[in-house]
């Protein structure tokens, strides 16, 4: 019997020789554009320094399409190129200032809240819409964490609440109501590639 150490290389193997990792590469960079070009989808708020984005939804969505390690290397890229200053950040924003910031805290979550996302995926709960919602909103908690703790360092924790979480409850259940529509069918179109 073989141990899992011992199966993951003949696994990597499997995958580069199939061309399965030039395929999953392809992926995870897609999907981190995606959550670029959802960033820039911005609309600020007033008496909040966080912007109403459409970030938190293609985060969710890269998760349960890609699954746990793909979705959460693609919310790593998306990092990774912000901090190296492409403008991928919301509002067009980019540089390691914005990983320092107030805001960073709800950055830092994506690649957690992806890897969550797809973990509950994976577990088949995207197989209806019900599960599909829990599933994305225990992932959205993970963002909602991320950023509203590191908001109470600078603010202090109700403050956090008021101006980070709070205004975005409502447009966030929104936002996870249509991930879940969409689900089936980005599922089936990854499933193809």
């Amino acid at each position: 019997m073989q141990t899992t150490a011992q199966s993951i290389p003949t696994t990597l193997i499997s995958r580069i020789v199939r061309g399965r990792a030039a395929l999953d590469m392809l992926l995870v960079v897609g999907a981190s554009a995606v959550i670029a070009i959802a960033a820039q989808i911005a609309i600020p708020i007033p008496g909040t320094l966080v912007p109403l984005t459409l970030q938190p939804l293609a985060v969710l969505l890269v998760g349960v399409t890609l699954g746990s390690s793909r979705g959460a290397a693609a919310a790593a890229l998306y990092l990774l190129e912000g901090f190296s200053g492409l403008p991928v950040f919301a509002q067009g924003h980019g540089g390691p200032i914005w990983l320092a910031g107030p805001t960073a805290g709800y950055l830092f979550s994506y690649p957690f809240a992806a890897f969550v996302a797809g973990w509950f995926s994976q577990r088949g709960w995207g197989s209806t819409t019900l599960r599909a919602v829990a599933g994305m909103l225990v992932a959205l908690g993970v963002i909602y964490l991320g950023g509203w703790s590191w908001l109470a360092a600078f603010s202090g924790a109700k403050q956090a609440w008021i101006a980070g979480v709070r205004p975005f409850i409502l447009a966030d259940i929104v936002k996870v109501a249509i991930g879940a529509s969409l689900l089936p069918q980005l599922q089936r179109l990854i499933a193809e590639i």
